[in-house]
């Protein structure tokens, strides 16, 4: 299963964009499903295109009811309140989105998922939960508590307790994100839609830094709402602000696909046909990511950051994870096994400014971590 996650500033068109795209796969003869957190109002859109509307209120109640019953028993001094009376906190929209993917994903029903994922901050919280939850779960139920508490479940097999519930649901939790395919590149296309203005292209690269955080990319740039040439100074001074950000735009992202305004939205699937605005339903992960190289008397970890700037980043190292800080985003890089055994000497930005910009990360053998025999070796081979 494909997901094309759409987004953008807001008023860029963006749900717009994302219809076209699911009734341009599903004329195709792809099994699609146009995923949103706000019905459509464009008419004859569901009965031409399969629509998935998530919502935050049904989404808790159904995950409150089916796991009601074990929290009650685990916890029986506590009363449980029933599933209509449970109040949604910030954050259960982007879950049940996730849910929604891992739903679609178990069930293999769909070939390709568009994802209307709204304006950029909603988009980018929601392609970063999925690694802060990993994160928080690490923290709160690390290995070890988790094979205390098998193990105490084991012996008092009729007294879970609190703790073993509570267990029992981070598993369940991880499960979801291992179904999800949002933290894959490889699964999952980000797709911008921006307006012809001034700042179009620094929103492209700020979304760009911030994507290369989370381990994700910039799949294509759609510019949306393109006026026509027309009489008069207005015009002249409007049309001389677009063709001057379709400029920038392109030099940011090479290939950009353009979408004319129309006079009225949409009020047909004809009328969204004819704006011709699908964005391409492949695009391949670019050539490098996070990946660890040898050099004298290391190994240095690439982290790409496109268009990031020297000052704009910040790193940090702590337990067995690398922290990376960019365009308002941070991420948490588990170590694998060699360079947990190191400590980071250093690092630096090459190309600052540019898509090739890339952090990289220099890290040096702990001797209180590796055997003097391997230490030697792994100094004779450099």
């Amino acid at each position: 299963m494909q997901t094309l996650l759409l987004t953008g500033p807001g008023g860029a068109g963006t749900s717009t964009v994302a219809a076209a795209t699911a009734r341009r796969l599903t004329a195709d003869g792809a099994r699609c499903v146009l995923l949103t957190t706000r019905a459509p109002d464009l008419p004859g859109l569901a009965d031409a295109v399969r629509v998935d509307v998530v919502s935050a209120q049904p989404a808790l109640e159904q995950l409150w009811a089916r796991h009601a019953d074990a929290l009650a028993a685990a916890a029986p001094v506590v009363t449980v309140p029933p599933a209509a009376s449970v109040v949604p906190v910030p954050g259960v929209l982007e879950l049940a989105v996730v849910a929604a993917l891992a739903g679609h994903a178990r069930a293999g029903d769909v070939d390709a998922v568009v994802l209307d994922a709204g304006p950029l901050p909603a988009a980018t919280a929601l392609l970063a939960l999925p690694g802060a939850l990993r994160w928080w779960l690490a923290r709160a139920a690390p290995p070890q508590l988790r094979v205390l508490a098998t193990l105490r479940a084991a012996a008092s097999s009729d007294r879970p307790g609190i703790a073993a519930g509570l267990l029992a649901s981070a598993g369940g939790l991880e499960q979801l994100l291992d179904d999800a395919p949002l933290a894959d590149a490889a699964r999952t296309a980000v797709h911008l839609v921006v307006r012809p203005e001034r700042d179009a292209a620094a929103r492209v690269e700020e979304t760009a830094t911030a994507l290369g955080v989370l381990g994700q990319h910039v799949a294509s740039v759609t510019v949306s709402r393109v006026l026509p040439g027309g009489p008069g100074e207005w015009w002249a001074a409007r049309t001389a602000v677009q063709a001057e950000a379709l400029r920038r735009v392109g030099e940011v992202a090479g290939v950009v696909r353009q979408v004319a305004e129309s006079a009225a939205a949409p009020a047909s699937v004809e009328d969204l046909d004819a704006l011709d605005a699908a964005v391409p339903d492949a695009a391949a992960p670019p050539a490098g990511g996070t990946a660890s190289r040898p050099v004298d008397g290391g190994w240095v970890l690439d982290v790409r950051l496109p268009f990031a700037r020297t000052g704009g980043v910040e790193l940090t190292r702590w337990a067995d994870d690398l922290v990376v800080t960019a365009a308002g985003v941070r991420r948490s890089l588990p170590l694998d096994a060699l360079l947990r055994r190191c400590t980071v000497a250093g690092g630096q930005l090459t190309s600052p400014g540019t898509a090739a910009a890339t952090l990289e990360v220099r890290f040096v053998p702990d001797p209180e971590q590796w055997p003097a025999g391997l230490l030697e070796a792994q100094g004779s081979r450099s």
